[in-house]
């Protein structure tokens, strides 16, 4: 076959390939979209099934409080009472993530010393051997409340792990700048290097930091927080989280 007109021929089949190369991927592509809808539709019926076992366990727990005389089953009604929380924090979590996934994070103005305490009061539950000393002022923001609250559980929860033979941690809330500090093991200037690395943790034998921290930084970045660590072998780490003034 004789071709005279060489530039509309390479057009064409150009042309063809582009479109080939659409269809193909439209094929490919379709059924992972749809597995992807159909999974999100899952884990959201999911987590509404979930929601209401766990409501209905806190409130019979709080009513079984107010009946008990014994403190033996009043103890054993407040660890189930503290089991359920725990579940309704990770139940918050995975619906977080949902709707970090569907662009659907809210941004709402808070007080930032009420959070802590919150979250501080959570953790003591989990952490009974632990002494937090707990300074506060007043500080006003506008942003993720619920991410936030997963940077802070983090960075305490760390702060335990590694406290080693120390029980006490330091939470600091002054001029518009959050400080955690612990009195465990410390890192070098190595081991600062290296801790916002996926899965990178200053102890094997112990789960903390590693994915954690990179994800404290990715929110950190992205909600204009300056996050900064001074730390030293034995004698301790402490996390400085500084906040810009009422955002939005």
């Amino acid at each position: 076959m004789k071709v005279d007109n060489y530039p509309l021929f390479g057009i064409i089949v150009f042309a063809l390939v582009v479109l080939s190369a659409f269809f193909i991927s439209k094929l490919a592509v379709d059924p992972l979209e749809e597995y992807v809808k159909n999974l999100q539709s899952l884990s959201k019926e999911t987590l509404h099934e979930l929601n209401l076992p766990i409501s209905t366990i806190t409130t019979n727990t709080q009513m079984l409080q107010k009946s008990l005389q014994d403190n033996k089953n009043i103890k054993r009604v407040m660890r189930i009472e503290n089991a359920c929380k725990m579940l309704q924090q990770r139940y918050n979590e995975l619906d977080y993530l949902i709707k970090m996934q569907t662009k659907q994070v809210l941004r709402e103005k808070f007080n930032l010393e009420d959070l802590i305490k919150d979250r501080v009061e959570f953790l003591e539950k989990i952490y009974p051997h632990m002494n937090f000393h707990v300074t506060l002022t007043e500080n006003e923001l506008f942003m993720d409340k619920i991410g936030l609250a997963k940077v802070i559980d983090n960075l305490i929860d760390n702060g335990v792990k590694y406290s080693q033979d120390s029980k006490d941690i330091d939470i600091v809330l002054q001029e518009h700048t959050l400080f955690i500090r612990d009195y465990g093991i410390g890192m070098n200037e190595v081991e600062l290097l290296e801790i916002f690395d996926n899965y990178y943790q200053v102890n094997k034998d112990m789960q903390g930091f590693g994915i954690g921290l990179t994800m404290v930084k990715r929110f950190c970045d992205e909600n204009g927080i300056e996050l900064s660590f001074d730390s030293s072998p034995n004698q301790g780490t402490t996390v400085k989280l500084k906040f810009k003034q009422i955002q939005g």
